[in-house]
């Protein structure tokens, strides 16, 4: 006889002990993922892009693999590589030393070579579904990256195209050959 494991809550999910990889809970289930040396290369160029840009202008929050409380009842914590919140909705508290209880403005998620076409479909649906008004998928195997709007919408870019979203991130923008060195 199976035994099916209960749902866990986000307040379980926050006080078990570290792991080995990265690990987000997905409606009240932990996954976890083992990202390679490719990954971090990559995400830490873009972040550093992205880190840059919003210090400059004061834009807001950028940072790696932070916590987003997206859905409750089933419990949905996901951590994006990479993520950008505009000044305007850090909350007056600041930066959380737990989850942010709201979507990110921006999730970026780098393609590790464990993750299936599907999880990668589910972390981009759970991140639009919430809120956030973009995701980047950024596949380092094919040097592409594809940007998601909650219209249902996606564009691929590569090469000399240009890595740039006016309306939310104003001012940046990169070459997306310029984020696989």
């Amino acid at each position: 006889m199976q035994t099916i494991a209960k749902p866990i809550t986000a307040e379980e999910f926050w006080r078990m002990p570290e792991g080995e990889g990265k690990r987000e809970l997905v409606r009240g289930e932990v996954r976890e993922e083992m990202p390679s040396g490719l990954h971090g290369d990559i995400a830490l160029e873009i972040g550093s892009r992205l880190r840059g840009w919003a210090k400059a202008g004061k834009h807001g929050y950028t940072g790696v693999e932070a916590g987003y409380f997206l859905a409750a009842d089933p419990d949905v914590i996901r951590l994006p590589d990479l993520s950008y919140v505009k000044a305007e909705r850090i909350p007056e508290s600041g930066i959380p030393d737990k989850f942010w209880e709201l979507a990110p403005d921006l999730a970026v998620e780098v393609v590790s070579p464990s993750e299936t076409a599907d999880e990668v479909q589910e972390k981009v649906t759970d991140f639009l579904t919430a809120g956030t008004p973009m995701v980047w998928v950024v596949y380092p195997r094919t040097k592409q990256v594809v940007l998601h709007t909650p219209d249902g919408l996606s564009r691929t870019l590569k090469g000399e195209d240009m890595l740039e979203a006016p309306s939310l991130l104003p001012g940046f923008s990169c070459k997306v050959s310029e984020l696989f060195g």
